[in-house]
C-alpha cells in the first residue's frame, strides 16, 4: 500500500527536521520534502504532489493564512496547521480552520524539540486523518484577515465582530417562535475533525429563541473560549464556553472548554452545566461520549442529537443511549462531512433517526420542534 506523502512547510529549521524525522519514523507515511516558506513550497507541491501538507502559521515572504487562501482556491488539499499555543495563535488556527485546513498541532512556545517529541502520536494521527479527508474548494470571495484580538477582553464579542462579514444564509429558517419548546428541549451536539466549521453552520441558522444548545468539539485547551467568542458574533443566539453550575438557557449556547469535560445535570426545573476534569473517555477530553450520556440520563425525551463530522467513534454508544430513552438524533450525511467516522459510528449503533446534509440539519431539527406540539409555529 503506498505511503501517505507529506510536504512540511515551517520556517524554523528545527521544526522542520523534527517533523521530518516523526513523519519518517512511520511505517505508513513519509516526508518527501520541507520548504522554508509558502514560495518555496509552492514548487514543491507542483512538482511532488503530497497527499498532505502541514503548515505554519506565521512565516516570512508569505502568511501561512495567505497561502492556505491561494491553496484551498486553486488545488484543494488536506493541510494540517502547525500553530503556536497563544491567544493570537489560537485565533488565526481558527481562521485556517474557516479557510479549509482539515486540523491543526499546538507546538510550544518553548522545548520546542521535546514538545513535538511527545506530540508525535498526534501529529501523525492527524495527518492519517487528513488523508483521507474530502476537501472543499475555497470560494475566491473568501477572506482571510483574521479577527485578532479584538473578540477578547472587555469588548463584547458581538460587537466587536459588527464589522465582519455576515455568514452565509443557506437556510431558510426564518424566525420562529418556538414558545414553551425553548425551555423543555435541549439540542446537543458533538463534533470533531471538520467540526468547528460544521457546528457554525449549524448555530448560524438557529432562530434567537432556539432552545438551549450543548456542544462538545473535540479541542485542546486554550482555544475552545476564541471559538465561542468567534461564533457569537455571528449567531442570532449566544454562544460562550460552559462554566460549571451554570444554567442552560434558551437562546444560547455552551461549548465545553479544551480539556475538560461537559455534561448536563437537572436541579428542579433547570437544566445545569457541568464541567469537570477526569480521565480522556474514547481518547477524548472533551468527550461526545461523556455529553451525551448525561442527555440520555437527565434529559430523555427533551433532547434532540446532532451528531456531526469526525473520526473515530466518539459518542456513538452513548448517542444509542439517548435514542433508546426517547430522544431524537440526526447525523451529517458523508458526501458534507470532512470525515465521516463520527456519524458512520452513530447510524452504525442505530442511534440515528435521520442522516442529512449538512445544510438541512438545522432546519430538520426546527421543523422536528414544530412538529412536536402538532401545530405551525407562527412568524414573529
Amino acid at each position: 500500500m503506498p505511503k501517505i506523502s507529506v510536504v512540511v512547510v515551517d520556517d524554523s529549521a528545527l521544526v522542520r527536521s523534527m517533523l521530518t524525522e516523526i513523519i519518517n519514523r512511520q511505517a505508513d507515511m513519509e516526508c518527501i520534502g520541507a520548504a522554508s516558506d509558502p514560495f518555496v513550497a509552492r514548487e514543491m507541491i507542483r512538482n511532488l504532489n503530497p497527499d498532505v501538507i502541514t503548515l505554519d502559521v506565521e512565516m516570512p515572504r508569505m502568511d501561512g493564512l495567505d497561502f492556505l487562501s491561494k491553496l484551498m482556491r486553486l488545488r484543494p488539499m488536506p493541510v494540517v496547521m502547525v500553530s503556536t499555543l497563544t491567544e493570537r495563535g489560537a485565533e488565526v488556527t481558527l481562521k485556517a480552520l474557516e479557510l479549509g485546513a482539515v486540523d491543526f498541532v499546538s507546538k510550544p512556545k518553548i522545548g520546542v524539540a521535546d514538545g513535538l517529541r511527545q506530540l508525535s502520536d498526534d501529529i501523525t494521527d492527524k495527518i492519517r486523518v487528513a488523508s483521507k479527508a474530502r476537501i472543499h474548494r475555497l470560494a475566491p470571495a473568501a477572506s482571510v484577515t483574521p479577527a485578532s484580538a479584538s473578540t477578547t477582553g472587555a469588548t463584547s464579542p458581538r460587537a466587536a465582530s459588527a464589522s465582519a462579514p455576515a455568514p452565509a444564509k443557506t437556510l431558510n429558517t426564518g424566525s420562529y417562535s418556538l414558545g414553551r419548546l425553548s425551555t423543555e428541549k435541549l439540542i446537543f451536539i458533538g463534533a470533531s475533525t471538520g467540526g468547528t466549521e460544521a457546528t457554525k453552520e449549524v448555530l448560524t441558522a438557529l432562530p434567537a429563541d432556539s432552545p438551549g444548545v450543548v456542544i462538545t468539539q473535540h479541542m485542546p485547551p486554550g482555544f475552545t473560549r476564541n471559538y465561542a467568542a468567534r461564533l457569537d458574533g455571528l449567531c442570532k443566539i449566544r454562544v460562550k464556553e460552559a462554566s460549571d453550575g451554570e444554567r442552560i438557557l434558551p437562546g444560547h449556547a455552551y461549548i465545553a472548554p479544551g480539556g475538560l469535560h461537559l455534561s448536563v445535570e437537572r436541579s428542579g426545573a433547570n437544566y445545569i452545566a457541568r464541567v469537570q476534569d477526569g480521565d480522556p473517555v474514547n481518547r477524548h477530553k472533551p468527550s461526545v461520549e461523556v455529553l451525551f450520556k448525561s442527555a440520555a440520563r437527565v434529559a430523555g425525551p427533551n433532547a434532540i442529537g446532532i451528531m456531526l463530522t469526525g473520526m473515530g467513534g466518539d459518542g456513538a454508544k452513548a448517542m444509542r443511549e439517548m435514542r433508546d430513552a426517547g430522544a431524537y438524533c440526526v447525523a451529517q450525511d458523508e458526501a458534507s462531512c470532512v470525515v465521516f467516522g463520527m456519524p458512520r459510528e452513530a447510524i452504525a449503533a442505530g442511534a440515528v433517526q435521520e442522516v442529512l446534509p449538512l445544510n438541512k440539519i438545522a432546519q430538520h431539527v426546527l421543523d422536528h420542534l414544530r412538529a412536536t406540539v402538532g401545530q405551525a409555529l407562527s412568524r414573529v
